[in-house]
């Protein structure tokens, strides 16, 4: 191997080549922690072995990165392809990954169509305004929203922005609730009552609370923010709490004694103690509890938006369903792909999140 490379490189002695051998791995390792936070960990063989390390150690890791994988999603694809035509319901044989392939690109023409049926209104609502202006009419001009069905992918947008605006409030209400929970065993003992027996509560208990709840308190409406999307966040919130809360106050609990001992000697303020100590110290559980939190809090956002048919990808799988058509059950599974597709991503981006802002981190 120095041969070979000292042929190459006649003014670069075999020490150097060490080095920059070593250099490379080193930075192709630092490398790895993004790719297997975007879950492209199989990329690192290929990069070791453009390296030049040894390619059968590098080959055998990528068969297990992405050679398994690959086979596990093939095999699937030929269960589902052989066995669905075999089954038969009422709106007909469940659809292979052809339809439900030809269904994706269906539902991304109607998504153009109607993109471009909204700029068509608006040209011909800007033309008649200045038609209007011309004539010397300016106080009957008016602006008015395009108001045409909602896309699917419109649909994914309302459910992303409901369920961050639900785990959103989970998480300060959570997060406070639990460190206060982990500081003292009064509050711990207070809250565990509650926490038992409200934990388990399903969102088909919670929606119609939330909806009645909401519908007399939020009277008047804000544009931005409408009834619907009020009651799918509150229910998230009320569902995805708990992860968050309980790993808190178990990452704080669980925080070394001496840290502790040692804010109070120098007589640290509680909310230095709580920024400078507990939090840094706490914050792979309570990463853990948000992960798990939001979770939960999209599962529970589809069901919560099908109840209550608010906007979202919850109510498209409910419209389908009961839309009966021969298209339908093929649209409904795009929409579970895309649900867990989309859960898989959102898990990603907190598992980044983990990784910029803790020191240990839990794939």
């Amino acid at each position: 191997m120095t041969t070979v490379t000292q042929s190459l490189d006649p003014g670069v002695s075999p020490p150097d080549v060490a080095q920059k051998r070593e250099s490379r791995f080193a930075a192709i390792a630092r490398l790895a922690t993004y790719l297997n936070i975007l879950g492209c960990g199989w990329v690192v063989p290929l990069l070791r072995i453009a390296a030049g390390d040894s390619p059968r150690p590098q080959l055998k890791e990528l068969w297990q990165l992405l050679g398994i994988p690959l086979l596990g999603i093939a095999v699937f694809i030929m269960l589902w392809a052989g066995v669905a035509p075999n089954i038969n319901t009422s709106l007909g044989a469940i659809p292979g990954p052809e339809q439900v392939w030809e269904q994706v690109g269906a539902l991304w023409e109607d998504h153009k169509a109607e993109r471009q049926k909204a700029v068509a209104f608006h040209k011909r609502q800007d033309v008649r305004n200045q038609k209007l202006i011309d004539a010397g009419k300016a106080e009957r001009v008016k602006q008015r929203a395009y108001t045409g069905k909602p896309t699917y992918l419109d649909q994914i947008v309302t459910s992303l922005i409901t369920v961050a605006f639900g785990f959103f409030i989970a998480t300060i209400i959570a997060v406070p609730i639990g460190i206060a929970s982990g500081l003292s065993r009064t509050v711990n003992g207070a809250l565990n009552p509650l926490i038992q027996i409200l934990k388990p509560v399903s969102p088909l208990a919670w929606l119609p609370l939330v909806t009645m709840v909401v519908s007399a308190v939020y009277v008047d409406q804000v544009d931005v923010l409408p009834k619907s999307m009020v009651v799918s966040a509150i229910t998230v919130t009320l569902c995805s709490l708990w992860p968050t809360l309980i790993n808190t106050a178990l990452g704080v609990a669980s925080i070394d004694k001496d840290l502790m001992n040692v804010g109070r000697v120098l007589r640290l303020s509680t909310a230095t103690t709580i920024i400078k100590l507990i939090l840094p110290s706490a914050l792979p559980l309570i990463f853990t509890g948000l992960r798990l939190s939001l979770g939960v809090g999209w599962m529970v956002l589809i069901a919560a938006e099908m109840l209550a048919q608010n906007p979202g990808l919850g109510k498209f799988v409910w419209d389908e369903f009961q839309n009966g058509s021969s298209l339908s059950l093929a649209k409904i599974l795009v929409a579970v792909f895309t649900i867990g597709i989309i859960g898989f991503l959102l898990d990603r981006v907190m598992y980044a999140l983990q990784t910029a802002f803790t020191f240990t981190t839990s794939r």
